[in-house]
């Protein structure tokens, strides 16, 4: 067991690896654009009457000139209390018809097919909860400019003072864009777009004639199309903006089993339509390796710690064996907390000094608790979308 345990992990490592130098070979095709984007901004907000008004109030007051009735809301009724709160700052509300589906997915289709006619450059899409620094949308449209057809910006936390779980998951974004994005951006490959804060080039939006991405994860589903089809996107680490994460273990444990179930599915649709064109190769090959070295990192520890806990039961000395199994444990969890350290310290957000400390501790065990989410996520049939309770304002 020890042996096969370390066999999975050097072929992890050799997938780590390999992943990163892969992403060398690609040679997206940028061309860049000129003057000023009309745009539309598409806002999913189901009962978050508690929370939009902050975001609309940061999208009145950004550098770049917006217009009001540009700015669409997505409720389910006009008696949502949201809809008074648009109206304030003359906001278009769009009421969704079909309510029995009920992902992002589809209420952005049902609202671009509202307003496709209208013909926008750029299309900008938010949750109710975010708000925007004062010049993201001009920071963002500098990267329309270069010739990025999808881009993302830089999501920094409301609450991520609030305690410990907003605060680590706050860090699951940065895993993404910190460790994952800034290094695809230096090597001219494809992104990962996750949840809000992007916008799509109004080229592509028309050629769909609607949203066509109505996965559980539609933000992931939307990257494996751009990584298929050589569609050039872009991290704007510059281009900043807000969002609350869960305060409560519960809301991370639905939260995350989405993602997985999202993940997978995306995958199952998208992975096997993916070529290694020379065009895009690294980033095709770098998706179709996805999170398989964790995969394998983790399936060769616990053998290893199978073996090991075998050996407790069955040794007569015990305290030898057990005492070598948790320096093992321990190690590891030595080694999470360091990359938890640095993941804080790359952060534009300052975490007080307290909360920074608990994060480096709670973590690794965090990280842990993806392994229970995502045996649930494969397991469960129907992972259906929860709403999560909103109210930092």
């Amino acid at each position: 067991m020890v042996v096969f345990g370390i066999l999975l992990i050097l072929y992890a490592i050799y997938l780590y690896i390999k992943s990163n130098i892969v992403l060398k070979q690609n040679k997206l095709d940028l061309k860049q654009k000129k003057g000023i984007p009309r745009i539309a901004i598409l806002i999913p907000a189901r009962d978050e009457s508690l929370v939009i008004e902050s975001l609309l109030k940061s999208i009145e007051g950004q550098t770049f000139h917006l217009n009001a009735e540009d700015v669409y809301v997505i409720v389910e009724t006009i008696k949502d209390p949201t809809v008074n709160i648009c109206h304030k700052y003359k906001n278009t509300i769009i009421v969704r018809e079909n309510l029995e589906k009920q992902r992002k997915g589809y209420a952005l289709e049902e609202a671009i097919q509202q307003i496709l006619p209208k013909k926008y450059d750029l299309y900008f899409i938010f949750d109710a909860d975010n708000v925007l620094k004062e010049d993201y949308i001009e920071k963002m449209v500098e990267s329309y400019h270069q010739g990025y057809a999808i881009a993302t910006g830089y999501r920094m936390p409301k609450n991520g003072n609030d305690n410990v779980i907003a605060a680590t998951s706050s860090l699951t974004f940065s895993m993404i864009n910190t460790l994952g994005n800034l290094r695809r951006i230096k090597e001219n490959a494809n992104v990962i777009i996750s949840g809000t804060g992007y916008y799509i080039d109004g080229s592509l939006i028309e050629k769909w004639s609607c949203f066509p991405f109505h996965s559980l994860t539609e933000d992931y589903e939307l990257s494996l199309y751009a990584i298929m089809n050589a569609i050039p996107t872009y991290y704007n680490e510059n281009a900043i903006f807000y969002d609350e994460q869960p305060t409560k273990y519960k809301q991370t444990v639905n939260q995350r089993i989405r993602w997985i179930k999202g993940y997978f599915s995306s995958r199952k649709k998208y992975i096997p339509l993916m070529k290694k064109n020379s065009i895009n190769y690294g980033s095709v090959v770098k998706e179709k390796i996805g999170v398989k070295p964790f995969v394998f990192f983790i399936l060769g520890l616990a053998f290893i710690l199978i073996q090991n806990l075998i050996q407790v039961i069955a040794a007569k000395d015990i305290l030898f064996v057990t005492i070598r199994m948790i320096f093992i444990l321990l190690c590891i969890y030595f080694m999470m907390m360091l990359v938890t350290g640095y993941m804080i310290k790359r952060e534009k957000y300052e975490f007080n000094s307290k909360i920074k400390w608990k994060v480096i501790l709670y973590n690794p065990l965090y990280l842990v608790t993806y392994i229970p989410c995502a045996i649930k996520a494969v397991l469960k049939k129907n992972v259906t979308w929860k709403k999560i309770e909103h109210g930092k304002k």
